[in-house]
């Protein structure tokens, strides 16, 4: 009976551990810009990042990007240096898509960019080349995205509502939609669904 409790207080213990995890972690610098009801209109300062690309079910590439890029992080570069963990990992399809349309949700089948944000305080010459040529260094200037933020389990369902409702904002703004939905988790896997964070964006048009 005893040995049930304290396995209780250990898997409690992690859980609540999830969320003190990803505040610790570096996370992406931005401004917001504006804001109506759940929806955020955000500047991002440049960033780099490590991604890799991987085809077929949403979770099923997630978990496969994550492993590759957890990999790099983790010593298998060049210089077998290990870089420090920072929050989101990032999700996207990496379809082609009309800029001025509203973006479409499609289904199996799809290739997904899987992406960490690197340290700050790193630039492309000083990070280390990675081992496995499948994952892709790339750097991105300053962008404006407009977010919706929301705590819980992401299933295909829920994040498909977000993306959905973020194409109806931006539609009504008249904004020019600049990317499909990029999806983003910010907590292990262990944290409690009601203690997470994560996010659904979109790039849009706009001054930096």
């Amino acid at each position: 009976m005893w040995w049930l409790i304290g396995a209780g207080v250990v898997l409690l213990s992690a859980a609540l551990w999830g969320p003190i995890v990803s505040r610790r972690a570096e996370q992406p610098k931005y401004k917001v810009v504006a804001k109506e009801r759940d929806i955020e209109i955000r500047d991002y300062a440049p960033m780099i990042v490590a991604e890799v690309e991987f085809p077929g079910e949403r979770n099923v590439a997630l978990g496969q990007g994550f492993r590759a890029v957890a990999d790099y992080i983790f010593g298998d570069n060049s210089s077998s240096q290990k870089v420090a963990m920072t929050a989101p990992v990032t999700q996207q399809e990496s379809e082609t898509i009309a800029m001025t349309a509203p973006v479409t949700q499609h289904g199996d089948g799809d290739n997904w960019r899987v992406r960490f944000v690197m340290p700050s305080h790193y630039t492309l010459a000083s990070l280390p080349t990675p081992n496995n040529p499948a994952v892709k260094l790339k750097e991105f200037g300053g962008r404006r995205f407009a977010v919706i933020r929301f705590s819980g389990l992401a299933r295909d369902a829920v994040l498909k509502r977000h993306a959905k409702d973020l194409q109806d904002f931006i539609v009504s703004k008249n904004l020019k939609f600049l990317s499909a939905p990029i999806y983003a988790y910010y907590n292990p896997p262990w944290t409690l669904p009601f203690l997470r964070r994560n996010e659904v964006s979109i790039e849009i048009a706009g001054e930096q």
